[in-house]
């Protein structure tokens, strides 16, 4: 499952919410900021800064990776982006408006790719463990799967589903 587009009429409430955020926190709007947040909010799946970066370049050829780091950051504060590692090194960031919600993720170590998955199933049992365990009442959590993708498995024609976006 990808993650999914972010509608237009969705796009529009992220950017408002994030410029209350800005304002309620003194910070000016910056024409390179704006940029990057627009590119964020059009991307879809999990993007690393050195992928905005290098989009956000396209439009705004000066804009540097500090300032994508900090804007990155302003929106990971102020909800409308959630940071991932997914045990490369490298942070990816995705979308986080209304038509994103809870997924878990299924990681091949080799290739990098991503799968979003949801399932009522497993989100029982994690709440029945939770509670088995110590009484525990879940308030987030985050499941990640990290395997071989059919091809590098190594299984009889098999295909890496990365290789074919």
């Amino acid at each position: 499952m990808a993650t999914p587009s972010t509608s237009p009429a969705e796009i529009t409430k992220l950017r408002t919410r994030f410029e209350e955020y800005a304002r309620k926190h003194g910070l000016k709007s910056t024409s390179q900021r704006d940029a990057i947040v627009d590119q964020f909010l059009r991307s879809s799946g999990h993007v690393s800064i050195d992928d905005l970066l290098a989009k956000v370049r396209k439009r705004a050829p000066k804009v540097g990776y500090a300032t994508v780091y900090r804007t990155m950051k302003l929106l990971t504060d102020s909800g409308i982006a959630a940071a991932r590692q997914f045990g490369d090194g490298q942070t990816r960031y995705e979308v986080m408006g209304e038509g994103h919600g809870h997924h878990d993720h299924l990681i091949c170590v080799q290739c990098g790719l991503i799968l979003e998955f949801e399932n009522d199933t497993i989100e029982q049992l994690q709440d029945e463990m939770a509670d088995r365990l110590g009484g525990f009442k879940l308030v987030r959590h985050k499941l990640e799967l990290y395997g071989l993708c059919p091809k590098a498995a190594g299984q009889k024609n098999g295909y890496c589903p990365n290789e074919s976006s």
